[in-house]
């Protein structure tokens, strides 16, 4: 199967910036209580379900992969970019991280009991998603849980010559309404919706939506 184009350049772009992104972003995580609370209660979720493993799909540096660890889950990383994942590696040695793609993830049916994507879905086109959301279900054990984190807005932007190198990449916008209904066509019941305002350091334009969703009990 030929690989579309925007996974290609999206490859490139990581391949390209990964390590330079994980030393300017490592404090990410530890700078957003909210984020944190968010993942822990996801965690609770899962380990009460007792399903499973959780993905998380795009994981770059392994950061979240490293926390969910820590709230005491079975974690592993997937990435598109065989350069951030080496940087995972390097800095998570007790942990897994493989190579692969949200769209056709290397799992079989029905083994996980959670998906974390955090900032991931937003390389993917809008009339893609529907491909993403239905491999999200494939993998879901049932009553597993996917938790996904996006930029708000109607807008794409386009990023050109990042951390110096010549490389580009587009960045999606969604809006919460959307992605809610296609998880939910993806078979994928919303159980939590948040809007969180920009940082104030500056750094977000926009509000944070998280959304929180379970694959029915009894399905396949």
């Amino acid at each position: 199967m030929t690989e579309p184009d925007f996974l290609r350049t999206a490859r490139v772009f990581y391949d390209a910036v990964a390590t330079d992104y994980a030393e300017h972003f490592h404090a990410w995580l530890a700078s957003k209580p909210l984020d944190r609370a968010l993942l822990a209660g996801f965690a609770e979720l899962v380990r009460a379900g007792g399903v499973g493993p959780v993905a998380d799909v795009g994981c770059g540096p392994g950061w979240v992969t490293a926390h969910l660890h820590g709230l005491g889950l079975t974690a592993f990383g997937v990435d598109l970019s065989s350069q951030m994942v080496e940087v995972a590696r390097r800095a998570h040695p007790g942990l897994r991280f493989e190579v692969g793609s949200m769209m056709a993830l290397d799992l079989p049916d029905g083994v996980l009991g959670g998906i974390v994507a955090m900032y991931s879905i937003i390389h993917i086109p809008q009339d893609r998603l529907p491909e993403v959301f239905a491999e999200f279900h494939r993998v879901l054990a049932p009553g597993g849980h996917v938790l996904v984190v996006f930029q708000v807005g109607d807008e794409s932007l386009h990023l050109t010559g990042a951390f110096g190198h010549a490389v580009s990449l587009d960045f999606h916008r969604r809006q919460p309404d959307r992605v809610a209904e296609l998880l939910s066509q993806a078979g994928l019941t919303l159980w939590a919706r948040l809007l969180r305002e920009p940082d104030d350091g500056g750094v977000e334009k926009t509000q944070q939506a998280y959304l929180l969703a379970r694959k029915p009990a009894g399905t396949v």
